[in-house]
């Protein structure tokens, strides 16, 4: 290299040098805008709205929910809530700062419901209006080469075939058939081409999925707000209406009043057991339970007869009741010291087993002088072995007893703390009946009475009734949320099944002066029935039209499917 060339070489290199170091200053002083009030809300509300936004909303509420299960709800048991603030002092008054023992219409839990919410609205509003538009517009051009697109045919008409212009429109109305949006178009060249589409509810299904994840969400809400679920026990020949104060435990929506209790009545007339008699490996299994409840909808309807089977509940003025368990309720009187009747009427048993074993706690606070309380079991049919223990062999009443442990003292009713009718706190009792005691226990056979130890009074065991425990639920979201369910479904199915698909045919007149018509297809997406598409196209322009069918490198006539050809391309996309 001379030395003209050297200097030349450094030259250069110190005027880049100089661009480079120039374009770092202008770097260097360009400020980036900042954005303002109207600009902010405005990315803001797009981060909000993205696709991932929304799936991240979805999984971090799954997540919230998670606590729900973990920890002891209100709503579903204030009473273990109570129990385990007692039990965990410090834990659980943090906890329920954070609202752990109320997730589900916490702050923290609603918020990201909400923005979830709000975030499917954002995503699926515009694309909807986005492809309402689409679904207005003619399908894309016709490409110039339709030789380069994934499946591709050509056919040569012969004379006694129609011209190009009617070999188009024939094509069009052929597609028209098979499901296409048709567009016939002018060619520069003198001839005509037709571009269809078809698959758009692919979209349409894809849109409806989502309003319908909309739907559910917003009838759960509703549901969540306005529902109401309650428990009730009744003995036969009572009745229940359906006023707050009559049920045993109740469950309200958060925007919950009372108004909103439907007015009803019902009562039980009787019920039936049917149990295994014939099986002798399921001797005595339950097959069936029939409640008969007199039914009256509102304050001055008919009253009707109806049954309430296990999976079988009625409706009542929008209010669904369930059967969901059913026992023996042994009506007793018990009398003070004074003689007088402390207690009297059927006392609802917990069954413990399959042979209807139930547990039986008695409380009567109005017993003088001293407040009195039993605990014991009640055996449908008795048994009593060598061991002395009576058991129940039989869930029919075919031997009834009652055997019972007898109390007095202070039973803490007065303290006006809620208690658990079906627990008896003994810690500030006295023992009167047990069967390690001189006294023994106390066995009673329907009709017997027993007179308690130190003239504290009596217990008579007077028959028995029987009772069904009731789910009262009264959801005015649940049909939404099921209609909104199964056409989620349904559009699913339909977004992921239904393919989107282009064709163009173009028609032209050969040098020969005969119709030449070619055509090409298009997946929008992986297609594997593209092909077959092809082949279906091709059979029935031959069908439709004097088709002359090219020869092989044999002399023979190829056929419908050898001739719909698929090209190795490397650009799909029309030009």
């Amino acid at each position: 290299m001379s030395q003209e060339d050297n200097v030349r070489a450094t030259r250069a290199e110190e005027a880049q040098s100089d661009r480079t170091t120039r374009q770092r200053e202008d770097r260097r002083d360009v400020a980036v805008p900042a954005l303002g009030f109207k600009e902010s809300l405005r990315f803001a509300w797009r981060q909000l709205t993205s696709m991932r936004t929304a799936l991240m909303l979805l999984l971090l509420l799954a997540v919230a929910a998670v606590p729900g299960s973990l920890f002891p709800q209100r709503p579903a048991g204030p009473e273990i809530v109570n129990q385990y603030l007692k039990d965990n002092p410090v834990q659980g008054e943090w906890l329920d700062r954070f609202q752990m023992f109320d997730v589900y219409s916490s702050v923290w839990f609603s918020a990201i419901y909400i923005l979830l919410f709000v975030s499917l609205i954002g995503c699926v509003v515009p694309r909807a209006a986005k492809h309402a538009k689409d679904l207005r517009s003619a399908p894309p051009r016709t490409p110039r080469r339709l030789n380069r697109l994934p499946e591709y045919g050509k056919v040569v008409l012969e004379s006694t075939g129609p011209s190009p212009r009617d070999a188009v429109a024939q094509a069009a109305r052929i597609l028209k058939k098979r499901g296409y949006r048709t567009d016939v178009r002018e060619e520069p060249d003198g001839g005509a081409s037709v571009g269809a589409e078809r698959g758009y509810v692919r979209e349409i299904g894809n849109i409806f999925f989502h309003l319908s994840l909309i739907g559910v969400l917003a009838f759960m809400a509703v549901g969540g707000l306005l529902s109401y679920s309650g428990q009730k026990i009744i003995v036969e020949g009572e009745g229940f209406a359906n006023t707050l104060v009559a049920y045993d435990s109740f469950t309200p929506g958060s925007a919950f009043s009372e108004d909103r209790l439907e007015p009803f009545s019902m009562t039980l007339d009787g019920f039936e057991a049917v149990f295994d008699r014939e099986s002798e490996t399921h001797y005595g299994q339950p097959l069936d339970f029939t409640a008969h409840m007199t039914v009256q909808e509102g304050t001055g309807g008919e009253a009707t007869q109806q049954d309430l089977k296990v999976n079988h509940p009625f409706d009542i003025g929008g209010t669904r009741v369930y059967l969901v368990g059913n026992g023996y309720a042994p009506e007793v009187t018990v009398r003070d010291g004074n003689g007088d009747i402390a207690f009297q009427g059927p006392v609802v048993a917990q069954v413990q087993d399959q042979l209807y074993t139930s547990l039986m706690v008695i409380k009567a606070p109005d017993a003088q002088p001293e407040q009195l309380g039993f605990v014991g079991f009640f055996l449908p049919t008795a048994y009593t072995g060598e061991d002395g223990v009576a058991v129940s062999i039989d869930p029919e009443l075919y031997e009834p007893e009652l055997n019972l442990n007898s109390y007095y003292g202070d039973l803490g009713l007065d303290d006006g703390e809620p208690q658990n009718v079906y627990v008896l706190d003994t810690d500030n009792l006295t023992e009167l009946n047990n069967r390690d005691l001189e006294s023994g226990g106390i066995t009673l056979s329907p009709g017997e009475s027993y007179d308690l130890p130190e003239g504290k009074g009596s217990i008579s065991f007077d028959g028995v009734q029987r009772y069904v425990g009731l789910d009262i639920h009264h959801d005015p979201g649940k049909w939404g949320v099921g209609f909104f369910a199964v056409l989620a479904l349904v559009s699913l199915g339909v977004s992921l099944f239904v393919r989107r698909r282009r064709v163009w045919v173009r028609s032209a007149t050969g040098p020969d002066g005969s119709t030449m018509v070619e055509y090409g297809l298009l997946a929008r997406g992986e297609d594997f029935g593209l092909r077959e598409e092809n082949v279906s196209l091709r059979r029935q322009f031959e069908k439709t039209w004097p088709v002359v069918a090219p020869e092989d490198d044999s002399g023979n006539r190829q056929t419908a499917s050898s001739t719909a050809g698929t090209t190795g391309a490397t650009e799909n996309r029309p030009e």
